[in-house]
């Protein structure tokens, strides 16, 4: 009998991605105050990088401890140097977020966490560089209105799988990361868990 897995997550991309590549997830949310505990580790001042970790390690811990089988928990923040972004609140805060990254390098830190019986068993971060162009304050606000909430969704304020991609002009890393799920190096362990076929 096959592992059970779970998505300690309500995210529909994620558990989009895992469908397609034919893993069987469920989508539980994993009901951890996300913002309570950035502001802590901020306050802590932890790397971004160690950010994304703690908070999908703490996501697939809460579901784990209610949940057989193996869960995973996922978060991906933003860098822009030292500067961690968040969701926009609103579409004026997507501008924002646009403008300072305008014409700069950013990372997403991609963290990803299983955990079984409660306790995390594996752990791999992806750390994808993106390149955005000198965008135009009337690009920006093209942008922003024809894409609407959909921004809101993202820690970027862009979709890489549609519109977002006329932002960038480099980006090194892999898409399943940057759409928010190192997804290959996942198989690799579901297959050496025997969840997925070898």
């Amino acid at each position: 009998m096959s592992l059970a897995v779970t998505l300690a997550s309500t995210s529909k991309s994620r558990r989009a991605l895992l469908a397609a590549a034919g893993v069987e997830a469920d989508g539980v949310a994993p009901n951890v105050d996300e913002e309570s505990f950035r502001n802590t580790m901020r306050a802590n001042k932890l790397p971004v990088r160690e950010q994304a970790m703690q908070l999908a390690e703490l996501k697939a811990m809460r579901v784990s401890a209610k949940r057989p089988g193996l869960v995973i928990g996922g978060d991906q923040m933003l860098a822009l140097g030292d500067e961690a972004f968040d969701k926009p609140a609103d579409l004026e805060a997507a501008k924002n977020h646009l403008r300072q990254l305008s014409g700069k390098s950013h990372t997403l830190e991609t963290a990803i966490v299983i955990c079984e019986d409660g306790a995390p068993i594996w752990r791999h971060l992806a750390r994808p560089k993106l390149t955005m162009r000198p965008l135009t304050e009337d690009f920006i606000e093209t942008y922003v209105s024809s894409c609407g909430d959909a921004l809101l969704s993202t820690v970027g304020a862009y979709q890489l799988e549609g519109p977002g991609a006329q932002l960038f002009t480099r980006i090194e890393g892999d898409y399943f990361s940057i759409l928010g799920l190192p997804l290959l190096p996942l198989l690799d362990y579901l297959r050496i868990r025997k969840v997925l076929p070898t």
